[in-house]
C-alpha cells in the first residue's frame, strides 16, 4: 500500500519559515521524481518545485525560486520543501506527488497559513 504523508504545515507570520516533509512508503523511493504543489482556496492547484530521483536536479516556480528549496533523503524516503520569506498569499494546502513512468501518487495535503 503506497503511502505519502505530508507534515510540517501550520501558521506562520508573514516573512517566517516552515519546512514541509513528505514521507513515503510502499514504493521504491529512490526511483521516484518527487513534486511539491499547492493550491489555494478557489484557485487550480500548482506545481511549485521538483526534485530528481537522485536529487540532482531541481526545478522551482518562478514565484519561489530564492526563498524555497526542495531536498530529499532517500535513506529516509523523505522530500523536503524548505519555505523562507512567506507571503500571505502562499497560503494554502501543500501536497507532494510521486511520479514514476506512468505511476504517480499524492499524498493527502498538510495546510500552510500565512497570516499575522
Amino acid at each position: 500500500q503506497v503511502q505519502l504523508v505530508e507534515s510540517g504545515g501550520g501558521l506562520v507570520q508573514p516573512g517566517g519559515s516552515l519546512r514541509l516533509s513528505c514521507a513515503a512508503s510502499g514504493i521504491t523511493f529512490s526511483l521516484y521524481k518527487m513534486r511539491w504543489y499547492r493550491q489555494a482556496p478557489g484557485k487550480e492547484r500548482e506545481l511549485v518545485a521538483e526534485i530528481t530521483s537522485t536529487g540532482s536536479m531541481t526545478k522551482y516556480a518562478d514565484s519561489v525560486k530564492g526563498r524555497f528549496t526542495i531536498s530529499r533523503d532517500n535513506a529516509k524516503n523523505t522530500v523536503y520543501l524548505q519555505m523562507n520569506s512567506l507571503k500571505a498569499e502562499e497560503t494554502a494546502v501543500y501536497y507532494c506527488k510521486a511520479e514514476w513512468k506512468s505511476l504517480a501518487y499524492w499524498g493527502q495535503g498538510t495546510q500552510v497559513t500565512v497570516s499575522s
